[in-house]
Parts: C-alpha cells; structure tokens; sequence
C-alpha cells in the first residue's frame, strides 16, 4: 500500500498594506506623542494640564487645589473622568468586559437622569457668570464633584458598551450594568472617591489629578476606536488584547493628535495655559 503525503497549502501572505500599517499607525503615534510631549509644560502635573486644557474651562475658582496648584480639570471635570476610570475598571473587574448591551429599563432611567442633573447643576452654575440673571441655588464646588461623578458613570455605562460592540469578535450581549444593585455599587465607590477629593490631602489629589487626566484620553480613545473600525469597516476582528492594540492604539494616536490641536488654538489665542479669562 503506497503511502500518501498531504501537503497543506501555503497561507497566503498577508497584502503589502496590511504589513505596513501596524508601523504606519506606530509612526504616526510616536510623533504625535512626541511632539505634544515637547510642547506642553513640564512635569506629570503640566502634561495633565494640557490635557484637562483641551477639554475643560480650567476656571480657577471652580476648581479643587493640590496646595496653591489648580488640578488639571475643573470640578466637575474631574469628577466626570473620574466617573468614567472607576467605572471602567470595576466593570472589567466584575467580568463585563466584553459586554455590549446599553444598560436597560430602571438603570438606563437612572443614568440618563444623573445625566440630568449634571446639566440642571451646568446651567444654573453658568447662570451665576451674568449679574443679575435669576439661578435656582448658589453653586459650589462640591455640587460640581458630585454631579460629575454621577455623569462619569453614565457616560462610562453608555459608552463602554458601543466600544466592546465595535472592538470585539466575540461581544457579550448582555447589559454592561445588569442590575440596580451593580449601579448601586458604582455610586458608592464614586462616592468614595468623591469624599477622597473633598480632603484635598496632596498625598491624594496627586494620583487623582493624574487619574482625572487619564479619564478623559480614555473617553476619547474609545470614542475615536470606535469611529476608526466602523469607517475603515474592521468591526468585531479582534478576539485577544493583541488583535486590539492595533485600533486601540489609532484611537490614541488620534486622541493627542486632537488634544494637541486643540491646545495649540488655544494657546495661540489666550497664550496661557491657565482658565479661560472670564469671570470664576
């Protein structure tokens, strides 16, 4: 009986394009973080300033201290991205990481509702900047905080979703908070981090400024993450972290690209990297 051998066809190889583009998108990375990294002030503390910068009034008067030194976002700007780092990460802890249901019946109320708030406490607080315009209540920094928070936990619950829809091969489609009682959860640990703020001990506002910093690239990376695998039609490909880091890794690229064009607009009209100048 003669004996047969099967050979397996070569796979083919992958189009010259594909090859290139991990480098291409590496390239562009690296000299967008470069060359924001060159241009903004110095220091961990000045690199959280320009990006709080891009997206956020940085009044000082409306903003928490690390001693004489205003935090990078105001106070309701970090209490947002705050939000928004506490809740990804818990939901990744509790194994909703790759859930890509938008939270349902009474939860998705109630985050809507705490997006509510944050716009009722904005526009009463942006009332007060006109003498003699009518406002509900007199607002405080910690009204801010705490509206923002709840807000970062919303928009981290509506956002964490689309992304994992987007990103993953192997999505879960179930709701990101299953449950009053996991949003319950995220309230009280934003709560927590909430009164961690309001001490205002340096030993604490240090790593959560930087941590405030790190909320807003993470919005915008799993925004424009999103965006970028819709457009170029590479939807639900990755089914490990390393088919990931290829969009993931765009969407930051693009993230500095536009905190850096932002920054430099406005550096270029108030020259200044402090609040914008009008009344706190």
């Amino acid at each position: 009986m003669s004996e047969t051998t099967l050979k397996t066809a070569p796979a083919s190889p992958l189009p010259a394009s594909s090859r290139a583009l991990p480098w291409l998108v590496l390239g562009v990375t690296l000299v967008a973080l470069l060359s924001w990294l060159w241009t903004t002030p110095p220091g961990l503390l000045g690199k959280a300033d320009a990006v709080g910068y891009a997206i956020c009034h940085r009044l000082d008067l409306r903003s928490f201290h690390l001693g004489d030194r205003q935090l990078p976002l105001c106070a309701r700007c970090t209490g947002t991205y705050l939000g928004v780092v506490l809740s990804f990460g818990v939901l990744a802890a509790l194994g909703r990481g790759r859930a890509g249901g938008v939270p349902r019946g009474r939860v998705l109320f109630a985050l809507l509702g705490f997006i509510g708030l944050m716009g009722l406490d904005g526009l009463n607080s942006y009332l007060t900047l006109f003498p003699g315009l009518p406002h509900l209540y007199e607002p405080n920094n910690t009204l801010r905080l705490i509206t923002g928070a709840l807000n970062g936990l919303a928009l981290a619950g509506l956002m964490f979703p689309v992304l994992n829809q987007t990103l993953w091969r192997d999505w879960q489609d179930r709701p990101v908070i299953g449950s009053l009682r996991q949003l319950l959860l995220l309230v009280l640990l934003a709560g927590g981090v909430v009164a961690l703020v309001l001490t205002e001990a340096p030993v604490v506002l240090y790593p959560l400024a930087l941590l405030s910093a790190a909320g807003v690239l993470v919005i915008l990376v799993s925004l424009n993450t999103t965006i970028l695998l819709i457009v170029t039609r590479r939807e639900n490909r990755a089914s490990a972290w390393p088919g990931a880091l290829l969009p993931l890794l765009a969407g930051f690229a693009l993230a500095i690209i536009q905190i850096g064009v932002v920054d430099a607009a406005r550096f270029a009209i108030f020259g200044s990297w402090g609040g914008l100048p009008i009344p706190g």
